[in-house]
């Protein structure tokens, strides 16, 4: 919960819900790092909406092994809890959590939520962290794919994050003969916090000469980490191309990562770095900063996995009215932007297709903010999201949801 994802992707609804009528025990895991600076406001938070936070510490390392030992610890706290308090239903985001849902549910007649996140097995192989060649992790993936079956078939309600992700699942062999309960509900985002409604001129202006952007400036913003998804090279060819067209652009990351890795990769392609600025954010600070994008981008790798993928960064910037440039094939992103009209989807990622974009950049950069924003509401409302995951809950329990 100390991390941003738990902050924008958990907190947020379990506040909502609690203010239905559900009481929540929260068991998280965490970096010890963050969990240091980060604890007491998570908790001052989550106390505030009775909502009882059992943290423990995550384990890196070893590979496997560590996570044999969350596993365990996992276990063990979650039996102590429902020891005490009896569970009606255990919420497990992810597939590590939701072993101890399959456990629960098969043992103690819990009510089981595979709250998926994406195909995390195939994740696992796509962004090359499991080798498949080396014979540990390919029975760590076969074991986890047998597990990911299990949850779909015992699970009293999945979620997935994505229409894309539900239909392939829906085609496997699985579900040939009888109907899923799957509800979609992407990464939605806290539109009263991600509004651009609620910036003034004036902030925007004293960041911009504090960041020392140029008034005229053309402002391509990038948000979040970079690495194992996140194509960079790519997003440095396609500003590269940009700076061609439009030679006073610059490329505002907002993100954690070591600056170094960015201007590295600028220096290779032959791009000053005078045209970057890279900046950290803390999250009450990134509305702020986005709000100073003419468009934001991000190429993200289209592989099989991504099918189940809904990128948070997606909600928070048409939040903000922000028009998007980015690539196809990656959960139900290009649907959402076609729709909404709210940027350009790229089919190919190459010269020629960064230059057809670019002739029409001024028609994109003139999208209008209401416009986007509406778009927001309509798939990223975190009241719309929260409920969906009300009615899950009363279809589980067997209320009228």
């Amino acid at each position: 919960m100390t991390d941003p994802l738990g902050q924008s992707q958990v907190i947020p609804y379990l506040i909502k819900l609690s203010k239905d009528g559900f009481v929540f025990s929260l068991l998280s895991f965490e970096k010890k790092e963050r969990f240091e600076t980060g604890e007491t406001a998570i908790r001052s938070l989550l106390n505030q909406h009775q909502i009882e936070w059992y943290p423990q510490i995550y384990t890196k390392r070893p590979p496997i092994l560590s996570t044999l030992w969350d596993v365990y610890k996992m276990n063990q706290q979650a039996k102590i809890l429902h020891f005490q308090k009896r569970f009606a239903i255990l919420h497990c985001r992810s597939y590590i959590a939701a072993l101890i849902g399959l456990r629960f549910q098969k043992k103690f007649g819990v009510k089981f939520i595979f709250d998926m996140r994406g195909f995390y097995a195939d994740e696992r192989v796509d962004g090359k962290i499991w080798n498949l060649q080396n014979p540990i992790f390919n029975q760590v993936y076969k074991f986890f794919k047998r597990k990911e079956k299990a949850f779909l078939e015992n699970a009293d309600y999945t979620i997935s994050l994505t229409e894309n992700g539900k239909k392939e699942i829906e085609s496997w062999e699985l579900f040939l003969d009888k109907q899923s309960k799957i509800e979609v509900i992407p990464c939605c985002a806290d539109l009263d916090f991600f509004n651009y409604h609620t910036i003034s001129k004036e902030a925007k202006e004293s960041l911009r000469n504090e960041l020392d952007i140029g008034k005229n400036h053309f402002i391509v913003s990038y948000l979040g980490s970079i690495g194992t998804w996140y194509m960079l090279e790519e997003m440095l060819d396609f500003f590269k191309k940009l700076l061609e067209k439009i030679p006073n652009a610059t490329f505002l990351f907002i993100t954690n990562e070591n600056p170094s890795l960015i201007f590295e990769s600028a220096t290779k392609k032959g791009i000053e770095k005078k045209h970057f600025v890279v900046k950290s954010a803390k999250r009450n600070e990134v509305p702020l900063y986005l709000s100073l994008s003419d468009v934001s981008l991000f190429f993200i790798k289209p592989v099989f996995s991504k099918k189940a993928s809904s990128p948070t960064k997606q909600g928070e910037i048409m939040g903000m009215g922000v028009p998007l440039i980015c690539n196809t094939n990656v959960g139900d992103v290009d649907f959402i932007v076609k729709d909404t009209g709210c940027g350009e989807v790229l089919d190919t990622l190459n010269d020629a297709a960064y230059s057809e974009v670019l002739n029409r950049m001024e028609n994109i950069k003139n999208i209008r903010p209401e416009k986007i924003r509406a778009g927001a509401q309509k798939y990223y409302s975190l009241e719309s999201g929260a409920q969906k995951y009300l009615s899950v809950y009363k279809k589980i329990l067997g209320k009228n949801a």
